[in-house]
């Protein structure tokens, strides 16, 4: 609170009636006529803009104080409707009790009744976020409250009871004593802004007159000194928002015309393009969506009790999260440790709007406090911050890699004449990582592992360079019941961040020569990753294997309790032409070439060719 000012009038007559003037000119603004008092105040605030209130100053009881409300407290406002207060609140009250919502509404207690004789005036200043706050929690919007929110002139409040109280004595009689109750919490003169002369000229690339920033600024109600190539500046007490140079340069522009600033383009700099985390985001992206799923755009705040439907121990690191103090939703104000929460709300968004065939993605920052993480400081926007100021900064602020989720549910292959489809499992998901996997140009391993909320028999790890980047899997069965999803539901969370930033691969190459396919089968304990099996196969098949695929996995009485037999397919090719710089050709090779070549063809050549002259001869050296 800035200024609180209290008038009374007393020996108004109780049947007095606002004159139509008065009334007319309220209507048209919007506002009923009620009583002479009552409209003596909305009608001053209409005219200089300050908001007033009226007591009955027969039931005020005791002195009026200000202050903040108790947890729990509530008051019957001028509405009759009971009102919980929180201690962010601030009144107006008397021995009796609350008096007023300052800024936003009088209460019952000292409300003008029909017999009201005496009246005692209010006109107070308000810290305008303190209002904004009560009144959007309240939902209790008043003409008074959007000026207050406004921010209100604290020069005149004693003019404004004056004027009411003038008005009230012409319009109901009454007089009005010379007592005057005025409180004020700063000083009159507001300080003063030094700003060169020519910073306006200088910011708007316009060459102005000697004078004109002068005149502007004294146009806008502002008190200027000049001393040589400084102005002194004193803001007018009805502009709040003006506070630095900054502010009378923009009031100097628009008086003088925006539409003399030239619109000249800067030099842009030659960009860098993207930077390598962000290609490999962006390649992830396009990845994904060519694989058949759709992107979208979650809240980055954590819904209430998702840890605990999930089963997550109370330590946890998904539990330790980062609150905002100003949440959108006062039910969520944590942000988001992990990116699955969002993706399976909008599957279950999905779902109650008829969509069962679901293949969702998201990609994101998570919030992830560290043992450095406190709440943020507040900085002095006056000046730049000093490097300490932003070392503290920065070390406040929480981990937030990117992370990458996604979630399948329903068909994963749609039926028709092409034949009936398939539903979305497992493999799936482990395909998912994958793709992940190549579009970022990193060899992800998968193996067995177990992680809440995913099922423990059906979830995997993925693994780079033996570190765990994330799990992918089908999602726990207790899990999807609680959350009213569909059966079998798929989901993935890994970190992009966590990924080294590879170079992109070069083109492969396409060999000319025909590939060589074999089938291995190996009999394995059922404990062995088939993936190990794939990569020992790789490593050891030699330079000319091109792929190894698994083709099948077999259990039963035939391989022994315990182990399974797993089929793959080799694929070879030579990758280089079998050339003199290569390998030495084989004795012979010539003749064998054109007898190949001749199968079937009578009239096909029988000497052999020298490869060193290209012509027919009977007597070369070794190459016949």
């Amino acid at each position: 609170m800035k200024r609180f000012g209290l008038r009374p009038v007393v020996g108004i007559d109780p049947a007095a009636v606002s004159p139509w003037w008065l009334q007319r000119r309220l209507m048209l603004c919007g506002i009923r006529a009620i009583s002479p008092a009552v409209d003596a105040t909305n009608y001053v605030m209409l005219e200089i803009g300050h908001p007033m209130h009226a007591h009955d100053k027969t039931r005020v009881r005791g002195d009026f104080r200000v202050r903040f409300a108790t947890p729990g407290e509530t008051v019957v406002t001028l509405d009759d409707l009971e009102r919980r207060l929180e201690p962010g609140d601030v009144l107006i009250a008397d021995d009796a009790g609350v008096t007023a919502i300052g800024g936003v509404m009088g209460a019952g207690s000292t409300e003008m009744r029909e017999d009201s004789t005496d009246v005692l005036l209010e006109a107070a200043v308000w810290d305008p976020a303190a209002v904004l706050r009560t009144q959007r929690r309240l939902h209790l919007h008043s003409e008074a409250g959007r000026r207050y929110e406004r921010s209100v002139d604290p020069a005149i409040s004693v003019a404004a009871l004056d004027r009411c109280a003038s008005l009230l004595c012409d319009i109901a009689g009454g007089t009005a004593p010379a007592e005057l109750t005025d409180w004020r919490a700063d000083s009159e003169a507001r300080p003063e802004i030094v700003m060169a002369a020519d910073l306006p000229a200088r910011i708007a690339g316009v060459d102005y007159a000697d004078g004109v920033v002068e005149r502007r600024l004294r146009q806008i109600g502002a008190g200027v000194v000049v001393e040589g190539d400084t102005l002194r500046v004193t803001p007018p007490s009805w502009r709040p928002d003006i506070t630095e140079g900054a502010d009378l340069v923009e009031e100097v522009l628009r008086l003088e015309g925006l539409s003399d600033i030239p619109s000249i383009l800067p030099a842009a700099p030659q960009g860098g393009g993207l930077t390598p985390a962000q290609r490999r985001r962006r390649a992830v992206g396009k990845s994904l969506a060519l694989s058949g799923y759709t992107e979208i755009l979650p809240m980055p705040f954590l819904p209430a009790g998702v840890f605990d439907a999930w089963g997550l121990d109370d330590n946890d690191p998904r539990r330790h999260t980062t609150k905002v103090l100003n949440p959108l939703e006062s039910d969520r104000p944590e942000l988001a440790s992990t990116l699955l929460p969002g993706v399976l709300e909008a599957l279950s968004r999905n779902i109650s709007r008829g969509n069962a065939d679901v293949a969702l993605f998201t990609i994101g920052q998570v919030v992830r406090p560290t043992e450095t993480t406190r709440a943020i400081p507040l900085l002095d926007v006056s000046g730049r911050p000093s490097e300490a100021e932003l070392h503290a900064l920065l070390e406040s602020l929480p981990a937030q890699p990117v992370h990458v989720a996604l979630v399948l549910a329903g068909a994963r292959e749609p039926s028709g004449p092409w034949g009936r489809g398939r539903t979305a499992d497992v493999t799936d998901a482990l395909e998912a990582a994958r793709v992940i996997g190549r579009a970022a140009y990193v060899d992800l391993a998968l193996r067995a592992g177990e992680e809440l909320p995913w099922h423990p028999g059906r979830c995997a790890e993925i693994v780079v360079d033996g570190q765990i980047v994330g799990h992918t899997g089908e999602l726990h069965p207790a899990v999807i019941e609680r959350l009213g999803l569909p059966k079998r539901t798929c989901a993935l969370e890994l970190s992009l961040d966590a990924l080294p930033v590879a170079n992109p691969l070069p083109a492969p190459r396409i060999s000319p020569f025909p590939a060589v396919h074999q089938d291995v089968s190996l009999v394995v304990a059922e404990t062995v990753p088939a993936d190990a099996v794939t990569e020992a196969l790789r490593d050891g098949a030699g330079e000319l294997i091109e792929d190894v695929r698994l083709v099948e996995v077999y259990t039963g009485p035939q391989v022994g309790e315990g182990n399974k037999s797993l089929n793959f397919r080799l694929r070879f090719r030579r990758r280089t032409e079998l050339s003199q710089k290569t390998k030495p050709p084989p004795r012979g090779w010539r003749r064998w070439l054109l007898r190949l070549s001749a199968w079937g063809r009578p009239n096909a050549p029988s000497r052999s060719y020298c490869p060193r002259r290209w012509s027919a001869c009977s007597r070369c050296c070794s190459w016949r």
